[in-house]
């Protein structure tokens, strides 16, 4: 397991006086600063940071020494990560998105590998996870439930799902007036 955890990743300057907004990968939030200094991925830098609010779906974040527009704006696409030890103990069948990232995806059975996770997004309706198939150029996307995925092996290294691509319902032949 990953001893740091991604909590977030900056996605837009705003303002002009060096805030941020981040888009949070924390169950709250608003809780990005409950956890102390955060890192950027390869631990190269360190950053103290205070939640402003919120703006839309991000986090308004000012981080300390980071001034003006340009130094915020040199900072978009900076993920933020906090030792796994700084988080709250997870209930049994809770998971770190950053723990799935890289796993084995097998379709219903676990030996039947078909690619591996790539990331997760959130558009508003529900996690959805990120897959890249084997022999594909694109990824694909699925709800991240326990329909589409139903076993979470972090020991062996797999999630299992129950679908390769996302099952849409029948259109009805009656024209829509």
């Amino acid at each position: 397991m990953n001893e740091r955890i991604c909590i977030g990743k900056i996605v837009a300057a705003h303002g002009i006086r060096g805030e941020v907004k981040v888009q949070s990968q924390t169950q709250t939030p608003t809780d990005l600063d409950k956890f102390g200094d955060v890192e950027n991925k390869d631990a190269s830098r360190k950053f103290s940071i205070k939640v402003l609010g919120m703006i839309s779906s991000n986090v308004r974040v000012k981080i300390k020494g980071v001034d003006t527009r340009n130094d915020a704006e040199a900072l978009i696409g900076t993920e933020l990560y906090v030792a796994r030890s700084a988080l709250p103990e997870l209930a049994e069948d809770e998971f770190y998105k950053g723990d799935i990232v890289g796993l084995k995806v097998c379709l219903r059975t676990p030996d039947n590998e078909i690619g591996t996770v790539v990331g997760f997004a959130n558009f508003g309706a529900g996690e959805i996870i990120e897959i890249k198939l084997k022999g594909q150029k694109e990824t694909e996307l699925l709800p991240f439930t326990r329909q589409y995925v139903p076993v979470i092996n972090l020991e062996s290294g797999y999630i299992i799902v129950s679908s390769a691509t996302m099952i849409f319902a029948e259109d009805d032949d009656e024209d829509i007036k």
